[in-house]
């Protein structure tokens, strides 16, 4: 079983898109794009032995203020928590450049004028122009201190994508994938992906106000 689901990882990426067509969710101007730290090892022996080698990295949790080893989840989703785009990525690798690839290689599924919301770590003069000019969608982010007021802090908005990792972290355990290899890491983090967004999909059909409320499903 655990080898069929390695190698179908991008048919759960399609059910996932399929779904997320087949709601409301989809026609919703507004995306939120954030990343989040996804541990692959607690210990050095791992970390030597570990086949994620070459793949994964240190990287460093601010919310948690605590380093990790393993990969950042980059999510784009829809207000609701309907997961769009997402990809994973070395957390060496910096937020826009890991950013700029995912959406790049996603960009049919950003619509122009679409308006993408994240936070100061995207902010950039180069990503901020690729948003605009490649992809036709605007940016929207807190302002830094450094530069003149144009969008505020956000800090409401902010805390919805906040809230949908706290769902896939909480009642999706995705920090306790068990994943060991790229592949098993990947397929892994697909399932509850898709557990997310059949979830939601589910409550836009029975009309249930939280779309993101799996407490019906958390047995």
């Amino acid at each position: 079983m655990g080898k069929r689901v390695r190698q179908s990882t991008a048919l759960l990426s399609a059910v996932i898109t399929e779904l997320a067509r087949d709601t409301p969710s989809w026609n919703e101007v507004t995306r939120l794009i954030d990343s989040t730290p996804v541990p692959c090892g607690a210990s050095r022996e791992t970390v030597k032995r570990s086949d994620l080698a070459g793949h994964a990295g240190y990287g460093y949790c601010a919310s948690h203020s605590r380093f990790f080893w393993g990969l950042r989840l980059y999510l784009v989703c829809a207000p609701d928590g309907m997961p769009i785009i997402w990809g994973l990525a070395n957390p060496k690798i910096g937020e826009r450049e890991a950013a700029t690839a995912m959406l790049d290689h996603d960009r049919h599924l950003i619509a122009p004028g679409q308006v993408i919301v994240g936070d100061k770590g995207f902010a950039g003069k180069e990503f901020e122009t690729f948003v605009t000019d490649d992809l036709g969608a605007h940016l929207v982010r807190p302002d830094r201190k450094d530069e003149n007021p144009r969008f505020g802090r956000l800090g409401g908005i902010r805390q919805w994508i906040e809230s949908v990792f706290d769902t896939l972290k909480g009642q999706l355990t995705l920090e306790q994938h068990g994943g060991r290899t790229p592949a098993g890491v990947y397929s892994r983090i697909a399932a509850r992906l898709l557990a997310l967004a059949a979830g939601i999909w589910h409550n836009w059909l029975r009309g249930v106000p939280a779309k993101r409320s799996l407490i019906a499903y958390d047995h």
